[in-house]
């Protein structure tokens, strides 16, 4: 889309972009990380583990790029809280959630400068928009001709 239509970061910014699948993050608490205050708490063999749920369709906007090819989005009213994703041509190119490291199925994602873990499936979550409502982006551009004597 970015190329398609040609959009400057600024419009990119008045764009919706939702969620094709889920996407789970998911971290084990040490001692000292009771204290939660989004996502949930689970017990998994003995461990606490926090659980941070995006649903499918969940609704985003982008905060920045990074650099070319790189969307922030964020899905929370938060400063810090946005995922990035970015083309993979696995995916027909297609912006989907990129992981700092992969170690079998399992990727490493910062989120509110938190690293978490996320699995296979929540990688190939792409980001989807509503083509008509992004058409209506509009740019008002005027030609200059010019001044003569």
């Amino acid at each position: 889309m970015h190329d398609d239509y040609r959009l400057s970061e600024t419009e990119l910014q008045s764009v919706q972009f939702y969620l094709s699948k889920d996407i789970l993050l998911y971290r084990n608490l040490g001692i000292n990380e009771s204290k939660i205050f989004e996502g949930k708490i689970k017990i998994v063999d003995g461990l606490k583990v926090e659980e941070i749920i995006f649903p499918k369709e969940t609704p985003g906007v982008l905060m920045f790029t990074p650099k070319q090819d790189r969307f922030a989005i964020s899905f929370e009213e938060k400063e810090d809280s946005f995922l990035m994703f970015g083309p993979n041509k696995k995916a027909g190119g297609k912006f989907v959630l990129l992981a700092k490291e992969w170690n079998r199925r399992i990727g490493k994602v910062t989120y509110k400068g938190k690293i978490y873990n996320t699995n296979s499936q929540s990688v190939m979550a792409a980001l989807l928009v509503d083509i008509d409502k992004a058409k209506k982006v509009s740019r008002k551009t005027k030609k200059i001709k010019g001044r003569r004597i």
